[in-house]
């Protein structure tokens, strides 16, 4: 009976350094894709850190592109009221909706010309 005894205790110790050996390998293959997955966490961040910038970068011209867009449309506003306001001046007969018309006989027609 002792030699089975003994022949269990070292099966079992086999046993044990197998399973010893097989949670090593375990844990290095976990660490390796553990670290692979912190690679990747950081890439990713930095990705998208990098988006934000980009998205930032693009409000911030389109903000300024909007500007620019009123400040035009206000300087064509004072633009079109200087035409205008010249335009009268140069035609003093001239009513505020619009220009006063006179027709003028032809000389060698009938009909009446504007």
């Amino acid at each position: 009976m002792r030699r089975s005894t003994a022949e269990k205790l070292k099966h079992a110790e086999t046993l044990l350094e197998a399973a010893e050996h097989a949670r090593r390998e375990i844990v290095a293959e976990t660490d390796c894709k553990l670290q692979n997955a912190s690679r990747a966490l950081k890439q990713a961040q930095a990705s998208l850190e990098g988006a934000e910038d980009r998205l930032t970068a693009m409000e911030v011209r389109a903000q300024l592109a909007e500007a620019e867009a009123r400040e035009a449309k206000q300087t064509l506003a004072l633009v079109e009221e200087a035409i205008r306001k010249r335009l009268l001046c140069a035609h003093p007969g001239t009513e505020k909706g619009g220009l006063k018309t006179s027709f003028v006989a032809a000389p060698s027609a009938g009909r009446y010309a504007q």
